[in-house]
């Protein structure tokens, strides 16, 4: 076998090292806002930096997944084209800031995310806001199907509890929490599994969930469709199984989607949401978290913690920034209109 890399190989590797820098960007203009009360601000920030720093990409890229109609909040809208336009065609999913709500109070696993995959991909939501999941690990993707939606969650567990090789009693369940799923949570503790809540943030859950040694078991419960999206990107690239099920939450979302030919009925796979496993995934942690530290900043700049995934080669890499002053002055100077 030759050892010469492709040109395709190439670009990939250095892609995935310029999506880091597109999340770090994001995490150091929002970090600033960590627990000051003020969400849209620190979306708000990280928007521009996100933007700022996908300008200077070498990539054709359009948002198919944006961030900010759900919430009112600034975006990065869908159909904007990023990149410096040369380079390969691309579909971007984005979340400048995923958990705002924790970054305003100072809560946990607050990241910037971004999921690029080759054009045409990835699955557009449409009108659709809420989204039924479940997520786990390689070691336990055999053990799901569409079907495994609507088991009873004791049952559901077992079968991930076989799989990993591990009592129901060890599973920890990620959940958001919500009113909605107050019998969820109760379902799981009743199966006797352990349940860990964040307010916000199912990207990061299903991060967790995906990721062998985290301590989380699984993902459970309705969430964001472009989080939804978001999150097949990473769980491609880590080989876990992911679930998901359009689920309106309010009449007029359920009339838009009918309109729009959606089926409502119809259970999606990772594969479905992303239809390539040539997915780049990179999230740079905001506020300190299971998986990733929050920015510190220093007299001297700052320093970031990022994950970034390669789905064609599932290479998975953590990595630790260090910023100098001006870098991190620059990035905030970059919140212009």
């Amino acid at each position: 076998m030759s050892s010469v890399l492709t040109m395709n190989e190439c670009l990939g590797r250095d892609l995935a090292l310029e999506l880091v820098r597109v999340t770090e960007a994001a995490a150091l203009a929002a970090g600033r806002w960590m627990g000051r009360g003020q969400k849209e601000a620190g979306d708000e920030a990280a928007v521009h930096a996100m933007r700022a720093m996908l300008r200077t990409v070498d990539i054709d890229g359009v948002v198919v997944i944006g961030e900010g109609e759900k919430d009112e909040a600034p975006m990065l809208f869908n159909g904007e084209a990023v990149g410096t336009g040369q380079g390969p065609a691309v579909d971007i999913a984005v979340d400048p800031v995923e958990g705002t709500s924790l970054l305003a109070h100072g809560r946990p696993d607050s990241i910037a995310v971004i999921g690029v995959a080759p054009r045409g991909t990835m699955w557009s939501p449409g009108p659709g806001f809420y989204m039924n999941k479940l997520v786990v690990g390689r070691e336990a993707r055999e053990a799901v199907s569409p079907a495994s939606l609507a088991l009873p969650v004791a049952e559901l567990l077992a079968a991930i509890s076989e799989a990993k090789r591990k009592a129901v009693a060890d599973l920890t369940v990620f959940v958001l929490d919500k009113p909605r799923h107050v019998g969820l949570i109760a379902d799981v503790r009743a199966a006797g599994a352990r349940v860990l809540t964040r307010t916000d943030g199912d990207v990061a859950g299903a991060l967790m969930a995906a990721t062998p040694g985290s301590g989380v078991d699984v993902l459970m419960g309705i969430g964001g469709t472009p989080e939804g999206v978001i999150s097949a990107c990473a769980v491609r690239a880590l080989g876990g199984a992911m679930l998901g099920q359009l689920a309106p939450q309010k009449p007029d979302e359920r009339e838009a989607l009918l309109a729009a030919g959606l089926d409502i009925d119809r259970v999606l796979t990772e594969c479905d949401l992303v239809a390539s496993d040539d997915v780049f995934f990179s999230a740079t942690g905001i506020t300190d978290g299971l998986l990733m530290q929050g920015v510190r900043y220093t007299d001297g700049g700052s320093t970031t913690h990022s994950i970034v995934m390669r789905g064609k080669s599932r290479t998975r890499r953590m990595i630790q920034a260090e910023h100098c002053l001006d870098k991190v002055r620059t990035i905030g100077s970059c919140n212009e209109a």
